[in-house]
């Protein structure tokens, strides 16, 4: 989440078409048929989570709610707790982070940006993203994976930032805006998942944004 969204549906299309539709565009059939494969795995998951929690699910018994092998789960995933820590939408978040105009700030480009794709997702997959997220607070062994390379936000929000300043490698203040952002949208999700949902996402995402617009100033 990354919890984070510009979308390629129809006008007429509800709100699951839309994020479905934001997904599969820019994919080939085949890649459509994979997406929708690890989509059926992780929801299987978190069923069998919410009825015997996370330490009692095995890698065995969602391969065969999934109704496909353990070899195919783990070419979706390298690990059980990749199915939690990864997710299909930092692919959105970068083309709506480039699709925002060159020359606005970087800060105002994320809060515009990040907010949208959470509203499109809370109309469809709320229930999904705070599983996943209460997952990422409870369970220790995902605290401790979430900041690897391969999940931080960090490293989205970089890479970014360096597409469209045109250069190859990021400047320290690159850096320190990029972690600035990475840590308080992680914050704030987290705390979104600790208090069960019940504060609005977008809204606190948005608080997290004007904190750090501010400069701090408003502790």
């Amino acid at each position: 989440m990354s919890a984070t969204r510009p979308t390629t549906a129809t006008p007429a299309a509800g709100p699951a078409t839309s994020v479905q539709a934001m997904l599969e565009a820019p994919l080939s059939l085949r890649e459509r048929k994979k997406l929708k494969t690890r989509q059926a795995i992780r929801r299987e998951a978190y069923r069998l989570i919410a009825e015997q929690g996370y330490e009692n699910t095995t890698v065995e018994q969602i391969a065969a709610a999934a109704e496909v092998s353990q070899s195919t789960f783990f070419r979706y995933f390298a690990t059980k707790e990749d199915l939690v820590l990864t997710d299909e939408y930092d692919p959105a978040m970068v083309t709506a982070l480039l699709a925002r105009p060159a020359d606005e700030p970087f800060l105002r480009s994320c809060r515009e940006a990040l907010i949208g794709l959470i509203r499109e997702l809370l109309a469809s997959e709320r229930e999904e993203l705070l599983t996943r997220m209460r997952l990422v607070n409870d369970v220790p062994a995902l605290r401790a994976r979430m900041h690897e390379t391969s999940n931080d936000p960090q490293q989205l929000y970089l890479g970014v930032l360096t597409r469209r300043a045109g250069v190859e490698e990021p400047t320290f203040g690159m850096r320190i805006t990029a972690a600035a952002i990475g840590a308080a949208t992680t914050e704030t999700v987290l705390r979104w998942a600790h208090d069960g949902g019940t504060e609005d996402i977008a809204d606190l995402v948005d608080r997290a944004f004007a904190v750090l617009e501010g400069g701090f100033t408003d502790l």
